[in-house]
């Protein structure tokens, strides 16, 4: 018995390795592949749902998908309509686990099989490290402990069903059909893998393990099962994601529950079908493959014309209400599975904190420099999302990154550190501010306003990276110098002359040092981020 468990627990390591194996190396690979497509080619629903199915059958992981359906939905390139096609398409994607376990357990020599991708894999690997052959050897690695694992388990069940009597252990009926699918369900929880249960649950039902029927609700539970980890996976999270999540849940009940209705009529038609195609019935694994299949396009087929009330559904149970101003808008930490997205994400966060910076800068400037009652607050919010984004290239940090994303670290901590700075300058400009009653004599005046109308135009270029201007920002900003400079030119003047009091002049002086060097850092920062936003 204990060789027996050992197998068992073996097999479903084996596999859980495999599987994170093969999906992290070819989400790695198909990184900018999968942002490429999920970003261009679901503008329709119908597309949506083909690049959904395609990806999700390409990384063998519904759940990077989603990851990557949230991220887009995030940062506005999507909109929930168009990811609701995405989640439709990825449940269609994720069946094709039930095939290759079908597959495998025909008459095949697993170990001849598995061994030599494993080698290969490994070859790949050490030979390319820091190249597109590591993860592409990765997920060969594990799609042949994928099959080891596979071996494994029908050598545990083979065991099981010889050894142990388990016409004790069935039950059957409707109490047994909600059995078998929490069964499925709490397999598809502890794993956090749904293909890593359909897999356990196929190859039991192969060796004689579990009954037809018992299997199948067992396939339901594994389907529904996946809406824990969507659930998990948003807890804290924006609200966007927990729409996308929301969608996802919906979907998965009502195709499990509808497939629990339907079953007897399912199984039926799918072994008549079987039965006039090949003569007789194909086997536990087909059947329970072809189920799986068929039970999710039907869901498809049913939710299809209600994707516009879903939406409306979504979008009236989740609310519009966005986060706190100081929650950042775009960072989710379920995002950190996929670097290329969290870096997009990241992106999207530090452009919006420009714009906080740059309006808390424009606040300052003449003939509105008396007009600060909101930097404070603005101040509070602008250093709560930096702590934020901080926080957030801590964790992405941790992950397995290429070198193109390791190297737009530089890029981010240092923007982020002009945005500090602009958040300390702001205050202290403030409370220089209160202290200026008055500009002073005319032509200082004059200067005053000429300093502040260029600061104006270059913060109006900085934030349009994508007009033709843009493109001046760097000579605006050396000319930034010169403008202060003529600026400062006429504030000694006016004091050594006395039309400003040298007390006033000095408060004049420090003011425009410091507003200077706010613009600047904004400047610097835009051309930064355009810089880190670059493939």
């Amino acid at each position: 018995m204990l060789d027996l468990a050992t197998n068992l627990l073996g097999g479903i390591g084996l596999f859980l390795l495999g599987m994170h194996m093969m999906t992290h190396g070819l989400k790695e690979a198909a990184g900018q592949a999968l942002r490429t497509i999920l970003g261009k080619w679901t503008r329709t629903p119908l597309r949506g749902m083909l690049a959904g199915f395609g990806m999700t059958a390409l990384v063998q992981s519904s759940s990077a998908v989603t990851v990557a359906v949230i991220g887009f939905v995030n940062a506005g390139l999507l909109t929930l309509a168009d990811s609701i096609g995405i989640i439709f398409g990825s449940n269609v994607g994720t069946t094709l686990t039930g095939w290759i376990v079908m597959a495998v357990g025909l008459d095949i020599n697993i170990k001849g099989l598995a061994l030599p991708l494993i080698g290969a894999g490994m070859l790949l690997r050490l030979t390319g490290p820091t190249s597109r052959r590591a993860p592409l050897g990765e997920a060969l690695a594990g799609f042949g402990l994928f099959f080891l694992g596979i071996g494994a388990l029908q050598s545990g069940f083979h065991g099981l069903e010889q050894g142990v009597d388990l016409s004790a252990f069935q039950v059957h009926g409707i109490a047994g059909l909600f059995l078998f699918t929490g069964i499925g369900f709490l397999l598809t929880l502890t794993m956090q893998s749904s293909s890593a249960a359909m897999a356990l649950v196929i190859t039991a039902a192969a060796q004689g393990v579990l009954e037809l029927d018992q299997a199948a609700a067992a396939v339901v539970g594994t389907n529904i099962g996946t809406t824990s980890t969507a659930a998990l996976a948003v807890i804290g999270a924006t609200v966007n994601a927990r729409k996308v999540a929301v969608a996802h849940i919906f979907f998965n009940l009502v195709t499990g529950f509808t497939a629990l209705a339907a079953m007897p009529l399912l199984l039926d038609g799918i072994l008549f079908l079987e039965t006039a195609i090949s003569g007789s019935p194909g086997g536990p694994a087909l059947t329970l493959a072809l189920f799986h299949t068929t039970f999710n396009i039907f869901g498809v087929i049913l939710l299809w014309p209600w994707i516009d009330r879903m939406v409306l559904t979504i979008e009236r149970i989740v609310g519009t209400r966005t986060s706190l101003p100081s929650k950042p808008k775009y960072l989710d930490r379920t995002l950190l599975q996929t670097p290329p997205l969290a870096l997009d994400a990241l992106a999207g966060e530090l452009q919006e904190m420009g714009t906080l910076a740059r309006n808390m800068a424009a606040e300052l400037l003449p003939p509105e420099k008396n007009s600060c009652r909101m930097l404070e607050q603005d101040k509070q919010v602008l250093d709560g999302l930096i702590l934020a984004g901080r926080e957030f290239c801590l964790d992405l940090q941790k992950t397995v990154l290429s070198s193109a994303s390791s190297a737009k670290f530089p890029l981010a901590l240092r923007i982020l550190q002009y945005y500090t700075a602009i958040s300390e300058l702001a205050l202290e400009c403030a409370e220089l501010t209160r202290r200026l009653p008055h500009y002073g004599d005319e032509k200082t005046v004059a200067r005053v306003l000429e300093f502040g109308k260029y600061s104006r135009t270059l913060l109006d270029v900085a934030a349009r990276p994508r007009s033709p201007e843009f493109d001046r920002l760097p000579g605006m900003i050396d000319n930034l110098e010169q403008e202060y400079q003529a600026l400062k030119e006429r504030l000694l003047t006016a004091g050594s002359t006395g039309d400003l009091s040298i007390d006033h002049m000095v408060l004049e002086l420090e003011l425009y040092s410091r507003i200077r060097r706010m613009v600047e850092r904004d400047g610097k920062a835009a051309l930064w981020l355009e810089h880190f936003k670059g493939p």
